[in-house]
């Protein structure tokens, strides 16, 4: 009886201060989703009452799509809370990558809270390099991603900031940002 390979799982990572970042990562499950794969976005900063294009369309592709942020940043007038909200989004992370209930496992934004400090970039490379089943794929995105996570990615790409329309002050738009 011959055995069944699989494939082995990639660990991707976008970064960067460029615009694209969470863009690449959904393109990527739509790709999974249109090869009948399982995929899962959690989102770390996002609030679940903003509704986003990609959400919206995910979801009718079956996207399993899990806003958990409080919508957080950098300057929040409760960093402790923010603290204890990426905390627990982490724990809902890693109980879906050890369940293997999907093939492709997103992390949106997971960078920019390892980079702040909110979570543990040991505890997290531990568990992509210890607790990740095999054929899982991971994506994880935002800015400044820290160097022990890149250096366990198969894949990172950084996206560079040329220009934005932002900086002319142009909010966000339906169908680009949102």
């Amino acid at each position: 009886m011959t055995e069944e390979k699989t494939v082995a799982g990639r660990i991707l990572v976008l970064t960067g201060d460029g615009k694209g970042k969470s863009t690449s990562a959904f393109g990527m499950a739509m790709r999974a989703a249109g090869w009948n794969q399982r995929v899962c976005v959690i989102q770390f900063l996002k609030k679940a009452t903003r509704k986003t294009g990609e959400e919206q369309a995910a979801r009718r592709l079956g996207i399993e799509w899990l806003t958990l942020g409080d919508g957080f940043t950098w300057n929040s007038p409760d960093l402790e809370r923010d603290r204890a909200t990426s905390q627990r989004i982490w724990l809902q992370c890693r109980e879906k990558m050890i369940s293997r209930s999907c093939d492709l496992l997103i992390l949106d934004e997971i960078n920019a809270v390892l980079a702040w400090g909110w979570l543990s970039v040991a505890e997290v490379v531990h568990c992509l390099q210890q607790e990740k089943p095999r054929e899982l794929h991971i994506i994880l995105t935002g800015r400044q991603a820290p160097e022990a996570l890149i250096s366990v990615a198969d894949t990172v790409t950084e996206m560079v900031s040329i220009k934005h329309a932002y900086q002319k002050g142009v909010r966000a738009t339906k169908g680009i940002e949102l």
